[in-house]
């Protein structure tokens, strides 16, 4: 428990006392990951892999629905293969690590020191647009062979300056789709298919409302002719893009010669795609639901459902209890939960107190509680994670193993609806360049409490006035609705004419 606080909480700070330090402390105390001895990377630990895993499950079904087929592809890229697409590598050169040797001899001081430089240096994956681009143009040769839709589950590295567990790593997991097309329109109805498929992720699967629309040109995917984003607020108000899918017309299929043969016996270029979401969603999931007590984890993508917690103060009831609990176990494991059977965990430490708050930091839906009063009177004592700690309720055995379905979904429905109205609350249409500014800045500079939000404002379509907003209030416009209505207005930064309104927010 935590000290010093007048409502003690599980955890400290809370998100009002220090919010980047609260999301470190939720991420340590719910046990999904911890800092590795390489500066920049991440453990993720056997309760934030199990998560990691059903996103994993769902996105790729998801995927294989529409066609799509997994593959893999090399972790190294030769240096020359992002060279020939010229924005792509000026877009990453600075994240790249390169691998300029091939082993490591012994030192006169006992140490070792590279040794053997290769030929070529070998770029460690940032992404794979260009040696995937490789294969494409050998597969490709006919419009027959298209479209062709691939993924790959992979690891990826970007040297990251200040890293944060989840949010910005130097090495992190993620699946990073590539297709080739004979058409601009079906390149460009594949880019936005998928832009749906992470807004439901995010949406029904998360419990996390997200805003679905196109990056302004400053903010696209380097090479790419059209970058769409679907974007989440957290609960600092701050933005997480939490999924992006690019048309990247025929700029990559160029730089790797993807041609093929048309059916009017014409050599043409293929128009490309990619599209990708990392373990950053993680991080996402944290910050959306988690509270001044840990992790709130949304039921459809729950490392677990279900935490059973068997009572056995006196050592002649450990037998009754426990077969108990194993059995409640067995009934509620062989039931359906949207795809998958619903997973429960059986805590049988005998630290009564500390259990209970173990499972709240690591946001299991549902808390369940089995000793002898209980088992005489043919209950069960359950806690739900969408609700404060004290607020358990006994709960006859077999009405809860019929309805703990019907349970999650109240769950999975509230922590959407309690999202949902967070951003509405934090998102308001702002006209004068005053209140603009106004919005984004913290009244106390030297105490910056969480502020701002969405500020839904015109803009004139100008670069220069989108720099100047982030160069002054460090706020980007996330995105240009895709739904949006057109209206006229004036842009809040120059004044001049607009025919929109865009998202700006402060981000991360």
């Amino acid at each position: 428990m935590g000290r010093g606080n007048k409502a003690k909480t599980a955890i400290t700070p809370t998100r009002s006392q220090d919010y980047p330090e609260w999301y470190q402390q939720v991420v340590k105390a719910s046990d999904l990951a911890e800092n590795s001895p390489v500066r920049g990377c991440m453990v993720i630990k056997p309760w934030g892999y199990a998560l990691w895993e059903n996103i994993r499950d769902v996105l790729d079904n998801m995927f294989k629905q529409t066609g799509v087929k997994n593959a893999y592809f090399p972790l190294f890229i030769p240096k020359r293969f992002l060279e020939k697409e010229a924005e792509h590598v000026e877009g990453f050169a600075k994240e790249c690590a390169v691998v300029t040797h091939h082993r490591l001899e012994e030192a006169e001081d006992g140490g070792l020191v590279p040794a053997g430089p290769l030929e070529e240096p070998l770029v460690v994956r940032p992404t794979s647009e260009t040696i995937i681009g490789e294969s494409f143009s050998r597969w490709v040769s006919s419009y027959r062979d298209l479209p062709l839709l691939i993924n790959q589950w992979a690891n990826v590295v970007r040297w990251e300056k200040r890293p944060r567990i989840f949010l910005r790593t130097s090495e992190f997991l993620w699946q990073e789709g590539h297709t080739a097309h004979s058409s601009p329109n079906e390149a460009m109805e594949r880019t936005l298919q998928m832009l749906d498929i992470y807004a439901k992720l995010a949406e029904t699967y998360f419990a996390i409302p997200v805003i679905k629309g196109e990056k302004t040109a400053s903010e696209r995917f380097p090479g790419a002719v059209n970058t769409y984003t679907v974007e989440a607020m957290m609960q600092d108000r701050k933005a997480l893009q939490a999924g992006t899918s690019h048309f990247l017309g025929q700029n990559f299929a160029r730089a790797s010669e993807i041609k093929y043969q048309s059916a009017q016996e014409k050599e043409e270029y293929a128009w490309t795609t990619s599209w990708g979401v990392s373990t950053r969603l993680i991080g996402a999931i944290v910050m959306t639901h988690g509270d001044d007590n840990g992790l709130v984890l949304p039921p459809m993508i729950a490392s677990s459902h279900v935490a059973l917690m068997p009572i056995i103060k006196k050592a002649a009831e450990r037998n009754t209890v426990m077969d108990s609990t194993q059995a409640l176990a067995r009934e509620l494991r062989g039931q359906d939960y949207h795809g998958r059977k619903i997973e429960v965990e059986i805590d049988d430490r005998q630290t009564i107190g500390g259990r209970g708050w173990d499972w709240i930091k690591k946001g299991v839906p549902i808390r369940v509680e089995i000793g002898p009063r209980d088992i005489a009177q043919n209950s069960v004592f359950v806690g739900r994670r969408d609700k404060g700690p004290k607020e358990k309720e006994s709960i006859p055995r077999d009405q809860f193993i019929k309805t703990i379905v019907t349970m999650l979904d109240e769950i999975q429905t509230n922590l959407f609806n309690r999202a949902l109205r967070y951003r509405e609350e934090n998102s308001v249409p702002i006209d004068s360049k005053d209140d603009f500014y106004s919005f984004f800045t913290p009244k106390n500079p030297e105490k910056p409490e969480i502020h701002g939000g969405f500020a839904f404002a015109h803009w004139c379509g100008s670069e220069k006035c989108e720099e100047k907003i982030k160069t002054v209030l460090s706020v980007t416009i996330r995105c240009i609705p895709i739904h949006a209505e057109k209206e006229t207005g004036r842009c809040v930064s120059c004044g001049d004419k607009s025919t929109r309104r865009v998202v700006f927010a402060k981000a991360y």
